[in-house]
């Protein structure tokens, strides 16, 4: 073993939420979980080096939907409905993006991740490269989508076809999943519905399952946007299974505008979703029928969108969302329990994006782990496991996050990142902002 954390406590998040007290975690050389359990269970490792925690150890949390570069266009047009919002001030300010700047916006916005406790995002955006530089340097863990769209403005990354067969190419010659400690892995991003035409969608959704890739997807996020696809189809989803482009892996982004048959639909072929309370109340877009999604047997996870559209990029802020609207919803305070929510945003973000290696504290997965400052008077009863859950979910969050390691090296130390320079990420970030405001 190359490491050994020891911690007050450690929440699992595995199966049955196992709640370990006086806890320990072995890390092997390859950067996998090698142990976990109480102290006094633990294996032998006299030459193994033992760093003690004083507080909470918990897997990194898992981001099912996001656009972390879009994090230079953050405010621009917040107070616009989604399709004007997109069309009249996202595109045109996107469409002025290069290389350099989307890595300045992906990699302040993994420091940001990072800082919140999140290892892995689902990122659906173009320059890959830039993506993928970007996730490396910060040592974070990406699963990355790259988007494919044939709207206006969007031609000089070239056709859809283009688009897709990059992707394709990529993982032809490289395999779905590389890197250090695999921290890259390759998916397709086909926009949505409305940007994209059946042929695109359906060779898209083949070319995904014969490489055993993620498609990830916009689905009816708002009633505005997809209203020729209701037209001729009934729905988003009813389109999808009549064109052939569902099956195998694939992530409905949003999914707010699905009837009783969608969700039916939906959990019959096996679709996952990534729900985006913020980005969705705050684009006026509507609540995604969460409980329903579940109780159909639909793997939900958890998503910020983009920092542009949803602005806060907190994930702990989204769990604290899906339980308020679904209990709203429901009329029913105990509709999502802090355990609950806490899995969506971890095991079951993992579950979603198809990952069993990530998202629990379980032998044989990625040691990706969150050490959590467990001195502060949000913990009432630290010592008592159901109320250690639900302050930490409704009352803790981000702020309390202090380390992080992704597959056992740590990438946060003491909410510092250690591989580039916080300030260093702002300013570049800044920069780039302020040359698009002034363009346009």
């Amino acid at each position: 073993m190359s490491l050994r954390l020891a911690a007050a406590v450690a929440l699992t998040c595995g199966k049955g939420f196992p709640v370990v007290r006086d806890a320990v975690v072995d890390v092997d050389d390859a950067g996998r979980i090698a142990w976990v359990g109480p102290r006094a269970e633990a294996p032998a490792a006299p030459s193994t080096p033992v760093r003690e925690l004083p507080g909470l150890l918990m897997p990194g949390l898992v981001n099912t939907h996001c656009h972390t570069p879009m994090s230079v266009l953050r405010g621009m047009g917040g107070d616009l409905p989604l399709m004007s919002w997109l069309q009249d001030v996202m595109w045109p300010a996107e469409g002025m993006l290069d290389d350099d700047d989307v890595r300045a916006g992906m990699l302040a916005g993994c420091v940001e991740h990072l800082r919140s406790g999140c290892t892995t995002s689902t990122e659906m955006y173009f320059f890959t490269d830039a993506v993928i530089d970007a996730v490396l340097t910060a040592g974070s863990r990406v699963l990355l989508t790259p988007g494919i769209i044939a709207a206006p403005g969007w031609d000089r990354l070239g056709t859809w076809q283009e688009m897709r067969d990059d992707v394709s190419a990529r993982i032809d010659a490289g395999g779905l999943r590389f890197g250090p400690a695999e921290r890259v892995e390759l998916g397709y991003g086909p926009h949505s519905a409305y940007t994209l035409s059946p042929e695109a969608l359906t060779t898209i959704a083949e070319a995904a399952r014969a490489r055993g890739a993620l498609m990830h997807v916009h689905v009816a996020e708002s009633k505005q946007e997809d209203v020729a696809q209701r037209a001729a189809y009934g729905s988003v989803p009813a389109e999808l299974r009549e064109i052939g482009a569902l099956g195998g892996r694939v992530l409905a982004a949003h999914s707010v505008q699905l009837s009783d048959a969608d969700i039916a639909l939906l959990a019959d072929a096996g679709v996952a979703v990534a729900h985006c309370p913020g980005s969705n109340a705050k684009l006026a877009a509507g609540v995604a029928r969460v409980l329903d999604l579940r109780r159909a047997g639909i793997r939900v996870g958890l998503g910020t969108d983009g920092p542009a559209s949803g602005d806060d990029q907190d994930l702990w802020l989204q769990a604290r969302l899906a339980g308020m609207l679904a209990r709203i919803d429901a009329g029913d305070a105990a509709a999502l329990t802090a355990a609950d929510l806490l899995l969506m945003a971890t095991r079951g973000g993992a579950e979603a994006i198809g990952r069993d290696d990530i998202g629990a504290l379980e032998p044989g997965r990625w040691a990706d782990l969150v050490h959590v400052d467990l001195d502060d008077s949000v913990f009432v009863a630290p010592d008592d496991d159901a109320q250690l859950v639900s302050n930490l979910v409704w009352a803790g969050g981000a702020r309390l996050v202090k380390d992080v390691w992704v597959a056992g090296e740590q990438v946060l130390a003491d909410t510092e990142p250690t591989r580039v320079d916080r300030a260093e990420t702002r300013a570049n970030l800044r920069a780039v902002s302020a040359r698009l405001r002034a363009a346009l």
